[in-house]
């Protein structure tokens, strides 16, 4: 039985929240059998992933369990795809495909590493320093790096410089004011880019934005808006602009944005991969969940989202217990390093880092509600 005080916690709460209005979308979804399927295949998530973990975290045990689960399979992982990679002198060219049969491509990969990387680094601290524990946790750091370095994956990269200003933030309880400023930085370039249809001065030359086989001239072709990925995301995003205006309540169903938004692009941003065979999604979680599930849907995301964070801040600083707190610090920093990464990439659906979102989530259910079991013992002796 799950602990009814989990089932109260405001972060349960605020993602029930988000499940219940997706079943109010799957209900007046435009294909109500995928919308359905994708709910069942949602609820698998969140039952195992988000229920199921609140059962087994509790004890200091659990979590360093947890750790190596993930830990040593991502090693082993790393390592190979790393020797295959080696194979062809670390060519950018042939990233896609050393990742092989463990991970979809170089994007899923890295930012794994990368959104992992706090728990490693919080988990040298459980061993003593040069103990064959932290030895091989300290290896296995910089065998991320390496990999990460190697994936050639820009997002991965931010992600990893951003985890240091967002643990800065966390311990300087700044999260609100950091929150509030993204909000007020992402509506001003919202409304800047759609005033009298600024939003097609970014509209790219199509001869011009290609795949690259260098990451040097990817680099190059981001600062001047020719690369094929970004553009393509905004293909998919100006889509998506016309999609929620059609039906900005409801939204089109979950799991319904491919077989939809081909009749909403606006030819100016097509790009030579805009056939999309791989019917990949808009490589954006917060539009993607705007377009299937309506306005209220992605608002209650967002919701979630920015509760979640500001919960692992309050959690943290009431936290007394050492182990506890680097716990708490670990889930935050993965859970909002998921969420930064969710602006450019669909992970929440996703077998490996969609796991980690609810994970993170569990553990800070169960931590705030260790700290209360501690707050009322006290108080009652």
């Amino acid at each position: 039985m799950v602990d009814m005080r989990f089932l109260k916690h405001p972060l349960t709460l605020a993602l029930l929240a988000h499940l219940a209005w997706m079943t109010v979308a799957v209900v007046a979804s435009e294909d109500f059998l995928v919308s359905f399927k994708f709910l069942l295949a949602k609820g698998w998530y969140v039952i195992v992933f988000f229920f199921l973990a609140g059962r087994v975290f509790e004890t200091e045990r659990d979590y360093k369990k947890m750790l190596w689960w993930f830990f040593i399979p991502l090693l082993f992982t790393t390592l190979v795809v790393l020797a295959r990679h080696s194979a062809s002198g670390f060519s950018f060219k042939e990233v896609n495909y050393v990742m092989g049969p463990f991970y979809r491509n170089h994007v899923m990969y890295a930012c794994l590493l990368a959104i992992f990387m706090p728990f490693v680094w919080i988990g040298t601290y459980w061993y003593k320093r040069w103990s064959g524990a932290w030895l091989i946790l300290v290896f296995g750091i910089v065998v991320l790096l390496i990999g990460i370095n190697f994936a050639y994956t820009r997002a991965a990269y931010v992600a990893l410089v951003a985890a240091i200003g967002i643990y800065w933030i966390l311990r300087r309880k700044w999260m609100k004011y950091a929150l509030i400023l993204t909000a007020i930085v992402f509506t001003l370039l919202i409304a800047l880019v759609t005033h009298r249809d600024n939003w097609l001065e970014f509209a790219p030359d199509y001869t011009k934005t290609v795949t690259h086989t260098r990451f040097d001239n990817l680099l190059e072709a981001t600062t001047k808006l020719q690369d094929i990925s970004t553009m393509e995301r905004v293909y998919r995003w100006v889509a998506a602009s016309y999609m929620i205006q059609d039906h900005p309540m409801k939204g089109f169903g979950p799991g319904n944005f491919y077989f939809n938004y081909k009749n909403y692009t606006v030819s100016s941003f097509k790009t030579y991969v805009s056939a999309n065979p791989e019917r990949s999604g808009i490589h954006n979680y917060y539009l993607m969940t705007a377009v299937e599930q309506g306005l209220p849907g992605m608002f209650l995301f967002i919701a979630l989202c920015f509760i979640t964070m500001l919960y692992g801040e309050r959690i943290y600083h009431q936290t007394a217990v050492l182990w506890r707190r680097r716990m708490v610090v670990s889930a935050t920093l993965c859970f909002v390093l998921i969420a930064l990464l969710m602006l450019m990439n669909d992970f929440v659906e996703t077998d490996k880092i969609g796991s980690l979102f609810f994970i993170c989530l569990a553990m800070l259910v169960n931590l705030d509600l260790q700290n209360q079991s501690i707050t009322e013992k006290t108080m009652v002796d």
